[in-house]
């Protein structure tokens, strides 16, 4: 009986130093990945700024072919709006809007999540002239995770794992536009 008292005690040990931990962790998580392309800024921000191209490079977009998607005001202009509903709960229900556009540059976005889990993030793609055919292209995903949910995403390693599913989206679009 004691053994089990003790284990008992160091398991909410455990669980009660996580939680304070929490406490101290950021709430403010940002993830940036990069990479060049080998065409001009103009060809490769054109692509980039229409929500429908997302389908083909975005590893979320590709996760679930038989999500449903709609797609609302004018594609690749600020108010234009793409939403998904989707049974996997890697995907699941949400919608993008793009919320600023600073043409061959900048474009933002607002995501905002409804299932599993509701939330409000930001997110962006920056193209950049290297040269004049050849363009590096950021993307970038800023969000805010209030106590506890700041440390479960810790510990799920989510930045880490954004950041590779935004690169990999990335080495997707680098491919489709130097074929």
């Amino acid at each position: 009986m004691k053994i089990l008292k003790g284990i008992l005690f160091g398991i909410l040990g455990i669980i009660a130093i996580a939680l304070i931990a929490g406490l101290f962790i950021k709430k403010e998580f940002s993830v940036e990945k990069s990479v060049t392309i080998e065409q001009p800024v103009e060809e490769v921000f054109s692509y980039v700024k229409m929500l429908k191209n997302q389908n083909k490079f975005s590893v979320w977009m590709q996760m679930d072919p038989n999500m449903k998607k709609t797609y609302m005001g004018m594609d690749g202009t600020v108010g234009a709006v793409t939403a998904w509903d989707s049974q996997n709960s890697d995907v699941g229900k949400g919608e993008q809007e793009i919320i600023g556009i600073e043409e061959n540059k900048r474009i933002d976005y607002e995501l905002r999540f409804y299932k599993p889990f509701e939330a409000t993030d930001k997110a962006y793609m920056l193209t950049e002239r290297i040269s004049p055919n050849k363009t590096k292209v950021i993307w970038g995903f800023n969000s805010i995770a209030d106590y506890p949910m700041n440390l479960v995403m810790k510990l799920m390693g989510m930045e880490e794992m954004l950041g590779n599913q935004l690169q990999e989206g990335l080495n997707t679009l680098k491919d489709q536009m130097e074929d």
